[in-house]
């Protein structure tokens, strides 16, 4: 009999590709939503009768998952994905920090109390609980040195502290309480493709940044932006890799592949996109060259072992699909 896995935040960029992959393997999938209507959107997209959907409101809200974790005993896996993605600077505190920390709080407990059956669970982190700015060189054991005072002075420091402390909380969850499931996380750096059912409203923070280039006039001077990517389709994976693997339990992986620039986005953009051609700048081919990534995920490539997907496919996937939303 196949298992259920339950995840939070479904219709998220990153989970809607990870129900797509574990509906493909044959899963049965439970996901939490904001409301009936994104999750009718969902179960059309889905299109499978291992598919449903429980509406979760508020992730803060004491016994969020409470009722949904008791309505189905089936589940035997969680996967958290839900967490606010904004560097909003209105109230920090109030709009990121604690959303974060307490939704991811709540799923733990509400696991404990409400569904012992379930014995492992996957939290997507963000490689920003791992690396500080600054830093010479991180790994798998890394920890963002973050303080909460900190966390408060900008919308983006809001997002790292967010992640960091919550996963924190959540380890310190698994030492103190010593549940029935095991815990481990997964630490993207930027995420770019496509959308895993069509692009339906805004694209995710990460695709922003190669979109952002389509509105560069021919001549425009490019920005300077330089970092790390990882594909959706990869991070997904990982998420099973995690439940599925034996060793995975207790572990942390980054998600990295290869190092961009804007200009290196440009020249994949209008080397392969004909339709393009002499409608965005050129910029200066070439330039721009991607400073060496200071991250150490050996450990992490050799534990998930599989080929990730390469820069070139993930932008021209990710621009012909926005493309053909579009027209």
């Amino acid at each position: 009999m196949a298992e259920t896995v339950f995840i939070s935040g479904a219709t998220g960029f990153i989970a809607q590709h990870i129900v797509k992959l574990l509906i493909s393997k044959g899963y049965h999938v439970v996901g939490s939503v904001r409301s009936t209507a994104k999750g009718e959107k969902l179960k059309q997209n889905v299109n499978s009768e291992n598919f449903s959907y429980e509406i979760v409101e508020d992730l803060e809200s004491v016994g969020a998952f409470d009722a949904a974790l008791k309505k189905h005993p089936e589940v035997t896996i969680f996967l958290h994905t839900a967490s606010p993605v904004t560097f909003a600077e209105n109230d920090v505190e109030k709009e990121i920090l604690l959303p974060a920390i307490n939704g991811t709080k709540n799923v733990l407990k509400a696991i404990k109390a409400q569904a012992p059956q379930i014995t492992k669970l996957v939290i997507t982190a963000s490689i920003v609980s791992v690396d500080s700015v600054g830093s010479k060189s991180v790994d798998e054991t890394s920890f963002n040195s973050i303080t909460w005072e900190e966390s408060k002075t900008s919308g983006f420091a809001a997002y790292a502290g967010s992640k960091t402390f919550a996963e924190k909380a959540a380890w310190e969850f698994i030492e103190t309480e010593k549940p029935n499931f095991t815990l481990s996380t997964i630490h993207p750096v930027y995420v770019f493709g496509p959308q895993a059912y069509g692009v339906d409203g805004e694209l995710n923070f990460s695709n922003t940044v190669v979109s952002k280039l389509l509105q560069l006039k021919p001549g425009a001077e490019v920005p300077v932006t330089i970092g790390s990517f990882i594909d959706v389709r990869d991070v997904a994976e990982s998420h099973l890799v995690a439940f599925e693997k034996e060793g995975a339990a207790g572990q942390r992986f980054i998600l990295t592949n290869s190092r961009f620039s804007n200009q290196t986005l440009l020249d994949i953009i209008n080397a392969n996109i004909p339709e393009l051609k002499g409608k965005i700048t050129e910029g200066i081919p070439g330039s721009q060259t991607p400073t060496p990534t200071t991250i150490n995920d050996k450990k992490t490539r050799e534990f998930l072992d599989f080929k990730y997907i390469d820069l070139k496919k993930s932008v021209v996937d990710t621009i012909e699909q926005y493309i053909s939303s579009q027209k």
